[in-house]
């Protein structure tokens, strides 16, 4: 029974998850964050620009590349970090269960 309670714990909490990345990132502010007017106002923004890695990820600012609508986007790429994010810590999980018995 206790795994049962558990389960639906998580599953609630991942449904939770997916709905506010799906519905409520969308209308997150557009203004930049506190490390990022930082580094803006100190005059060292341009020195995370020059580095590359970052435009070659899969969501570069938060998006899916080559989507027209800015808000689907958006949700949608909150919708897939939502995803993998759970997926690492499930199978971080699992590993650490697996060890134990």
């Amino acid at each position: 029974m206790k795994d049962v309670n558990i389960r639906v714990f998580v599953l609630v909490g991942l449904l939770v998850s997916l709905l506010i990345a799906i519905f409520v990132s969308p209308f997150a502010s557009s203004y930049p964050d506190g490390l990022e007017k930082i580094a803006e106002i100190k005059g060292f923004l341009e020195k995370g620009e020059e580095w590359v890695l970052w435009k070659l990820s899969l969501m570069p600012d938060y998006s899916i590349p080559g989507s027209k609508n800015e808000k689907i986007a958006t949700g949608l790429s909150g919708f897939v970090g939502t995803i993998i994010v759970f997926g690492v810590g499930y199978g971080v999980a699992m590993l650490i269960r697996s060890k134990r018995s």
